[in-house]
């Protein structure tokens, strides 16, 4: 469905001057509104639109469900998630096939990996990807040269970048489920991974823009209080991300309920009853998420 906070959204990123540091938003809003099928559309908008696409689909997965990490060989102190890290890359390859072979998309600067590997100057941008994905010990420091690589090209002009990242407050909520050895919790600042989008999202370059939400659910339910970015973001979150452009997704107006119910009786998920549409928006509140529950037994 389209709905007014990406169409707002994708307004800006159309007039916006990409001479200018990179522009902001933030989506917020309770749980179940529309935040991540908002993202989607927009990311459709990028990808018509010819933009490099930075998307990462849920950062509570790496730092909430992580399936290994290991200690940085690159950066001391650090801890990486290479088979999260290899996946993302996948994901980042498919999601930009199409521009990854353009000649112009190349190496800024010499990266060395070991004694014997290293991706030189003047390389193919899709061969770093390629190297993270084939080499996973490296998986996570590629990121991080990756997002800065981006950047680089995005200065000179050589591509446009649309950051797009789903519960971005997870990169500062202090109690992740990754452990050291010993043990202890390791704070998502001492996770690779997280540098490189904290690169990405601030606005020290050009040609880009970065769109992000704040989301409950990306953080420990017992901290589930406000849905609003101060909250979510904390102090240092905020400050990271001000200035922004911030942009509420509400619940559903009354044509945006009727349009989602028109289309459950369309492929017939929902079967029609006299007063359905009334009884509906009294318990769902017109909340998104709420409903499809609601409907998964009429």
């Amino acid at each position: 469905m389209i709905r007014k906070p990406s169409v707002d959204v994708i307004n800006c990123l159309r007039h916006v001057d990409y001479s200018k540091p990179a522009v902001r938003f933030i989506l917020y809003g309770k749980k179940g509104q529309g935040k991540s099928l908002s993202l989607a559309h927009i990311i459709h908008y990028g990808y018509s639109a010819g933009f490099l696409i930075v998307h990462v689909p849920w950062v509570g997965g790496w730092l909430r469900r992580c399936q290994e990490s290991s200690i940085s060989e690159f950066k001391p102190g650090c801890i990486d998630t290479n088979l999260d890290a290899a996946a993302w890359l996948v994901h980042f390859k498919h999601q930009n096939s199409h521009l990854l072979d353009n000649p112009d998309l190349r190496t800024t600067q010499d990266h060395v990996w070991s004694k014997r590997e290293s991706t030189p100057k003047d390389a193919p941008l899709g061969e770093l990807v390629d190297h993270g994905i084939n080499r996973i010990k490296f998986a996570s420091q590629c990121i991080v040269v990756l997002a800065e690589e981006i950047k680089q090209l995005s200065r000179e002009g050589k591509c446009k970048t649309l950051v797009v990242v789903d519960g971005f407050n997870g990169f500062f909520y202090p109690n992740t489920r990754i452990l050291t050895e010993k043990k202890e919790v390791v704070h998502p600042k001492n996770v690779t991974v997280t540098e490189a989008f904290l690169n990405l999202s601030r606005f020290d370059w050009k040609n880009g823009a970065a769109v992000v939400t704040v989301d409950e659910l990306a953080i420990a339910e017992k901290d589930h209080i406000s849905h609003f970015p101060r909250y979510l973001l904390g102090r240092d979150g905020f400050e990271h991300m001000d200035p922004f452009v911030p942009v509420a997704v509400p619940t559903y107006t009354k044509l945006e309920f009727t349009s989602c119910m028109d289309y459950y009786r369309e492929r017939r998920w929902v079967l029609p009853l006299d007063g359905q549409d009334e009884e509906l928006q009294f318990l769902s509140a017109m909340n998104p998420y709420r409903l499809m529950l609601l409907c998964n037994s009429v």
